[in-house]
């Protein structure tokens, strides 16, 4: 498979503190890949890293083949990174629709002449009841962001992200705060999304539905790598279960 998205020993130093200590690995195009670890595990960090929020010590981040490690995080979006937060954040004096059609804009918002020249949103509004509806949310198009659920606001986030028309798109903890009946629903729009093309990688603690969709594992520990294979195989490797149970390896079995 083609690499679309390589980390090549990035490090990340805050002081004497190393967040991120010699992690490497690679996204591959149309891959649906899981970046896991317990609490402080440094994969957060690692996200800012390959969207230029944070700069790394050391290490280089490739993104189609091109280094994108010194580009700041406007270009890494427009060359084709999206993220959506744990924390949702749209923008509240919005409606859903104007929310994703604002980000549809981008192509136009790039060039700020362009901006003021144009006033015709139809484009951008078609293309954002498209998105809603995609990820299942077209009767909330109407609907202010502090009226809706969390459900319906969690998949408004990722309506935002598609709207940058990524070549990757980053999910950092898309199923915190669901129930297991929501939760099971978004796992299946995010399988949904990656059967069509989109590259994904997603943080999530829910390991439950980690290991129904994706198709591959990649483990942090501490700001290390600890495990990258197969979600059963690394999910039966003792390293793991003993950096999720907080025991040594060698003490796994006890």
């Amino acid at each position: 498979m083609t690499e679309l998205l390589a980390i090549d020993g990035a490090t990340v130093r805050f002081g004497g503190i190393v967040a991120v200590d010699d992690v490497s690995f690679a996204l591959n195009r149309g891959e649906l890949l899981g970046l896991i670890g317990p609490n402080g595990a440094g994969k957060t960090t690692m996200l800012r890293v390959i969207t230029g929020v944070v700069r790394p010590t050391q290490g280089v981040i490739r993104l189609d083949g091109a280094d994108i490690t010194t580009k700041p995080t406007d270009r890494r979006t427009r060359d084709g990174l999206s993220l959506t937060h744990q924390i949702v954040r749209p923008l509240r004096s919005l409606s859903a629709l104007d929310n994703v059609a604002f980000a549809a804009g981008h192509a136009k918002t790039a060039n700020v002449l362009r901006a003021l020249l144009t006033a015709d949103r139809s484009a951008e509004q078609a293309r954002a009841r498209q998105l809603l509806g995609l990820v299942g949310i077209a009767e909330y198009a109407g609907a202010m962001p502090g009226t809706m659920p969390l459900g319906a606001l969690k998949r408004l986030e990722v309506a935002r992200a598609l709207a940058l028309d990524p070549q990757v798109l980053l999910l950092d903890e898309p199923l915190a705060g669901l129930n297991h009946v929501e939760a099971a629903r978004l796992a299946d729009t995010i399988v949904a999304l990656n059967k069509s093309g989109l590259s994904i990688v997603l943080i999530e603690h829910n390991l439950g539905e980690v290991l129904r969709i994706c198709q591959r594992l990649v483990v942090l520990d501490n700001g290390r790598r600890i495990a990258i294979g197969a979600p059963r195989t690394v999910i039966d490797d003792p390293v793991v279960r003993a950096a999720y149970l907080g025991r040594k390896a060698g003490d796994a079995a006890a």
